[in-house]
């Protein structure tokens, strides 16, 4: 049984989370989604609120676990019985920096990242932009599941 582990802080998830987090579930046995708390930002919401969103999201896949963590996440993968981390890439741009990060991961576990590119339709998508749109009263709807929206309408309103 081969278990993923795809990390991200999802502040808040959007399409392109879910997208990579669906077509991750249906390639391993077991998918842990890793939500980061890091307490050196300010989040929009919390490690736990992320956390429900992404369980309610993903209720319907039953191989995968919604959980958060702190510290590296290569002592959390291992903790999990991680086989392989997964990310998502939108762009180039992002490669370079998760590059450099899968190879420190694997220098410090020996855990492999493998990397899966985002539909096309979600590549410029990020939490940073629906946020900052969301914030300013743009409709974000589209990008992002319902249970989001309707959390992001109640938070900013």
């Amino acid at each position: 049984m081969t278990t993923a582990l795809c990390p991200g802080s999802f502040d808040p998830p959007t399409n392109g989370h879910v997208d990579v987090i669906r077509r991750c579930a249906a390639h391993f046995d077991r998918l842990v989604v890793a939500v980061v708390a890091n307490p050196s930002k300010s989040p929009l919401f919390s490690s736990a609120e992320r956390v429900e969103l992404l369980s309610s999201i993903t209720d319907d896949l039953d191989n995968v676990e919604v959980a958060s963590f702190e510290g590296l996440l290569v002592d959390f993968a291992r903790s999990r019985g991680v086989d392989v981390i997964v990310k998502g890439l939108r762009a180039v741009s992002d490669f370079d920096y998760e590059l450099q990060m899968a190879q420190m991961n694997h220098t410090l576990s020996g855990v492999d990242t493998v990397f899966i590119p985002t539909a096309p339709e979600w590549s410029f998508l990020s939490s940073t932009l629906v946020r900052e749109v969301a914030r300013l009263g743009g409709d974000v709807a589209s990008l992002v599941p319902e249970v989001v929206m309707e959390t992001l309408k109640e938070r900013l309103t």
